[in-house]
């Protein structure tokens, strides 16, 4: 049976909108979703990537390397003091890094960097990794909400003049805003200090 030309255009048609409305609806929301999802992440390197670290805050400045020569403690201090560094709080930093992902960006003129405290920021983390990349992470003030934080991730101006500020997760500020003391290796007292010996009165002759 042959049928009619309006017919057989009209079922093309449906065909070939079938066709896109798949394409574009399933198959292109993932792919949406992916590139959402890789916007999204602040940095996308490792953390065996990272080779050091450097923590400038409104108190402090300090220099973390990876120990090559021991898995414990990873960390050194270089400085404002040399010595084994605390693993837990820098690997709470480095899990932000490395993980930490960026709820929105706002492209705005490099000018207005003030408004955000880009410009004098609570903290700049400067990350160097093993095949000598340099990475850079500037934290501003919190948004509005005090939920997130303007940031800048690898600062650089577009081509149209402006900057992207991220914002990012608190956490950030928790994990920099630190003592020099929290970032030292912990101290084992009970392996340090001997037993103390004690002598016990000797008793009294009564009479």
């Amino acid at each position: 049976m042959k049928l009619p030309r309006t017919t057989l255009i009209l079922i093309l048609l449906a065909l070939g909108l079938g066709g896109f409305v798949y394409f574009y609806e399933i198959q292109g929301a993932t792919q949406r979703e992916e590139i959402k999802e890789k916007n999204q992440q602040i940095f996308s390197f490792g953390e065996d990537d990272v080779q050091s670290l450097t923590v400038k805050t409104k108190n402090i400045t300090l220099s973390l390397e990876r120990n090559t020569q021991s898995s414990n403690p990873k960390w050194s201090l270089k400085s404002p003091t040399s010595g084994p560094a605390n693993d837990a709080i820098v690997s709470y930093l480095m899990d932000l890094l490395v993980k930490g992902k960026s709820d929105k960006t706002l492209s705005i003129p490099a000018n207005q960097r003030g408004e955000f405290a880009l410009d004098k920021p609570q903290a700049t983390i400067n990350i160097t990794l093993k095949n000598q990349q340099n990475h850079q992470l500037i934290l501003g003030k919190p948004d509005f909400s005090d939920r997130f934080l303007y940031a800048q991730a690898d600062p650089a101006a577009k081509p149209d003049g402006n900057i992207d500020v991220l914002l990012v997760s608190t956490d950030f500020a928790n994990a920099v805003n630190r003592e020099l003391s929290e970032w030292r290796q912990p101290v084992d007292n009970s392996q340090k200090l001997p037993p103390l010996n004690i002598p016990l009165p000797t008793p009294t002759k009564s009479n």
